[in-house]
């Protein structure tokens, strides 16, 4: 296994080389995805074209999800119940644990000839043959954009659209401490490649479906403030995803939004699986929510972790309130 947090062109060798050597090839997003897997994704196989096929970690019916349907290339994508074991490599982008990777798609990975791991968070272990990840980077695209930038690959207006998406999404619309000078000089160049980042951000986050608003409205009117108004805790159950036809993609975007009332350090939205687990996502401002998702072998980054707890709702919630009054004490 070879493993990088820096440039290295002799990894970065390797990874060509790699994808010269590959018949078949496939890309593939983590689960539940989000802006910045899919954006990279999608520029990757644009990049790559007949080559490679891209994989997103949904169902066929679940489909792709609603706010990135306009990404290039996007369309002809496989899902965990299509996909079949014919790729000799393997390209998985913004993933950051090898248990993102789920059923179909965990066994093309084991079984392919070659696995390489493209990511941006620092809880990221190696779990590829060969990886590329640069945990003080924005974003799985900016770690792209620079690959592409090193080895010298043409960004065409297309791939430049995906990158953006990728850039702005997990940045927040650059709103995060994760955007740094370099983030916007990057961006900056891709929208002089022709990405127009008005009607990108307009894609992003002005088109959302009235029942992902009533939904969301629903799940934020029903949050539990704890500890002195300094934690905020939303609760999903399969009861609320049936009541307004929700998709799963219809939780993001909660947790930033209760992390903008004032009072609230840590927010938390815990969501119900149909398994009877629970998904939680932390988002603060000035804790290291990493640090609490960690009890639960979960990772991210500092102010942004999520993790998958083996137990049902609610006592799921209470193991973690029980985490997070750990840390705010300590």
């Amino acid at each position: 296994m070879v493993y990088c947090v820096l440039m290295n062109e002799n990894v970065l060798n390797q990874i060509f080389d790699a994808i010269n050597k590959a018949k078949k090839i496939l890309i593939v997003s983590h689960v539940n995805p989000d802006g910045d897997t899919l954006g990279t994704m999608c520029a990757l196989k644009l990049y790559l074209k007949d080559k490679a096929d891209t994989l997103i970690q949904t169902s066929a019916q679940a489909g792709i999800p609603d706010t990135y349907g306009f990404l290039p290339g996007i369309n002809s994508s496989k899902y965990l119940d299509t996909v079949q074991n014919i790729y000799d490599l393997v390209i998985a982008v913004d993933v950051a644990s090898i248990d993102r990777i789920v059923q179909n798609a965990r066994v093309i990975f084991d079984s392919a000839r070659m696995t390489i791991n493209i990511d941006h968070h620092k809880t990221n272990n190696g779990y590829g043959k060969l990886n590329w990840v640069v945990g003080n980077a924005s974003s799985a695209g900016e770690v792209l954009y620079d690959i592409f930038k090193a080895k010298n690959v043409p960004v065409s207006k297309e791939m430049a659209e995906c990158l953006y998406v990728s850039i702005l999404t997990d940045t927040g619309c650059f709103r995060y401490e994760n955007t740094s000078p370099k983030t916007l000089e990057i961006a900056a160049e891709l929208i002089r490649l022709g990405a127009n980042n008005a009607d990108l951000a307009k894609k992003c986050y002005n088109n959302k479906p009235k029942n992902m608003i009533l939904f969301q409205s629903a799940v934020v009117s029903k949050t539990k403030f704890l500890f002195n108004n300094k934690v905020a805790i939303a609760a999903i159950t399969q009861e609320d995803y049936k009541k307004f036809d929700a998709k799963n993609e219809y939780t993001e975007g909660i947790a930033e939004t209760l992390r903008t009332i004032k009072s609230v350090e840590i927010s938390a939205v815990l969501k119900e699986n149909d398994n009877g687990d629970t998904k939680v996502s932390l988002r603060s401002d000035n804790v290291d929510v990493c640090e609490i998702v960690k009890r639960f072998n979960g990772g991210g980054h500092i102010h942004a972790a999520g993790c998958t707890i083996r137990k049902p709702l609610k006592i799921a919630t209470e193991l973690l309130v029980d985490e997070i009054e750990k840390c705010l004490n300590s």
